[in-house]
């Protein structure tokens, strides 16, 4: 029977690219997908924009392609990634560019139609189909201030590019499941509108290996969180990222390269399968509704893991958006408090600092209080011990966060703290952060109806379009 085997590349933008090189060179794969953009992504790549107009896309790509290409050129592997983010074809050029001066050729796509900021833009005032997708606000109260607006789109520009005999494909925001659903449905033949019951459930199987091959490493062993059993994840230092061995008839195999560190087995991979999932019985995504509760995951041992039984329905008439707004300032500032009294002490310090605020008039929204190390990672969910036990820890480290419009205000937050270091509270290591203003870019999700979208998508190839 048919088959294809998908390694995954990276699962956000700075992840290691080392262990595709195990994938590349023992792994027997065919194609590598990588994943550049976690869900905030875009607002990095913005503020990247901001300063230089020809950035906006994922830069590790470049030398990620420059270690990994050569391999992947010998072996006839092909490459599929989001890096473009929001300047796609820069990326393209970048790459090829940085190729053609080491002597190395390759036949690049780019996909672009993902950018639907201009559409925002001229949204009537009382258009609610862009809409802030959890609170119904008209996205009228942000339009002025966005700066970027992308919709998720799915396989078939994919597939077109590879069918087009592409051997690199970078994409802006795509559904991150479908930079390997693409390469599958290009190699099986499979059939990406398929309405019947068959169809629908190759493409929910392939959906749910791209789900459980995006986040690189936690797809084997990675950032494993069940108790004590995490400690038994071999050699990390040398961790295999995950491969899948796709058939015609959606049944998968995932499995990793041999001689690797990491751990492929039902545990871990049950693991990823819900990560980021709200609803097990519909995970929509542009080409396929994904039901999870018919999906059966045999443990084969050796790091292999049989996957079938995923169920599939059409998917809706709307694709998702991510769009960042401009959202004012913030500064922070950090500075920790020692035994006796330490709790005191830094309570102390903080209402100095709301005084200070108070008389000089300094316009904020919020000033946001969190302890490291004691309920930074966790907020209200990690109650904090009594005062008296607090006052005698060691040490205590306070963090303020202060968040304005004004980016005078977020400037000038810094030089309230200074002379506290020989007038307030006895404190310990001195201060950290004291001139750091950022800006601050705002997430609207949205949905907008795909015709909308996938009219303006285009596939071209360095050298000519499509």
């Amino acid at each position: 029977m048919k088959s294809v085997r998908i390694g995954a590349g990276l699962g956000f933008y700075g992840d290691h690219w080392e262990p595709v090189v195990a994938s590349i060179e023992r792994g027997d794969v065919q194609f590598i997908a990588s994943d550049h953009l976690a869900e905030l992504t875009l607002a990095i790549l913005q503020k990247d924009r901001q300063r230089d107009p020809s950035l906006g896309y994922a830069r590790d790509v470049v030398p990620m392609l420059l270690r990994l290409w050569p391999l992947m050129q010998a072996r006839g592997v092909r490459f599929v990634c989001n890096a473009g983010g929001l300047n796609p074809m820069g990326a393209a050029q970048a790459v090829q560019a940085a190729l053609s001066a080491k002597g190395l050729r390759a036949r690049i796509a780019v996909v672009t139609g993902d950018d639907v900021l201009p559409q925002m833009m001229r949204a009537a005032a009382e258009d609610t189909t862009l809409a802030h997708l959890f609170t119904g606000e008209p996205v009228a109260a942000v339009r002025e201030r966005l700066v970027f607006g992308n919709a998720y789109l799915g396989a078939a520009p994919i597939v077109r590019a590879l069918d087009l005999g592409a051997e690199i494909v970078i994409t802006g925001r795509v559904a991150d499941a479908a930079l390997f659903l693409g390469p599958i449905v290009h190699s099986l033949g499979w059939d990406l509108k398929a309405s019947d019951p068959v169809g629908l459930d190759k493409l929910a199987q392939g959906l749910t290996v791209g789900h459980l091959l995006e986040c690189s490493g936690q797809g084997s062993g990675g950032n494993f969180g069940s108790q004590d059993a995490w400690k038994a994840i071999p050699d990390l230092a040398h961790i295999g990222f995950p491969i899948a061995e796709v058939r015609d008839d959606g049944t998968a195999l995932i499995t990793k390269a041999p001689g690797t560190g990491g751990r492929v087995n039902f545990d871990t991979v049950r693991q990823q399968l819900l990560y980021e999932v709200h609803n097990p019985h519909a995970y929509h995504s542009p080409d396929v509704v994904l039901d999870m509760g018919g999906i059966h995951l045999h443990d084969e041992g050796h790091d292999r893991v049989r996957l079938t039984g995923a169920r599939g329905a059409p998917p809706g008439g709307q694709l998702k958006v991510v769009a960042g707004f401009h959202d004012g300032y913030k500064a922070e500032v950090t500075w920790g408090f020692s035994w006796p009294d330490a709790w005191d002490k830094a309570q102390a310090a903080i209402g100095t600092i709301r005084t200070q605020l108070a008389e000089r008039r300094v316009p904020h929204e919020e000033l946001y209080i969190e302890y490291p190390g004691l309920n930074a990672a966790h907020g209200p969910l990690a109650p904090l011990p009594p005062p008296e036990q607090l006052n005698q820890m060691n040490e205590l480290w306070t963090r303020l966060v202060l968040r304005t419009h004004v980016k005078a205000a977020a400037d000038g937050f810094g030089r309230l703290f200074p002379w506290i270091g020989l007038s307030g509270p006895a404190y310990t290591c001195g201060f950290t952060g004291l001139h750091n203003t950022s800006e601050l870019l705002g997430i609207w999700p949205t949905l907008i109806p795909r015709a909308k979208v996938e009219a303006n998508v285009r596939v071209e190839m360095l050298g000519g379009a499509t």
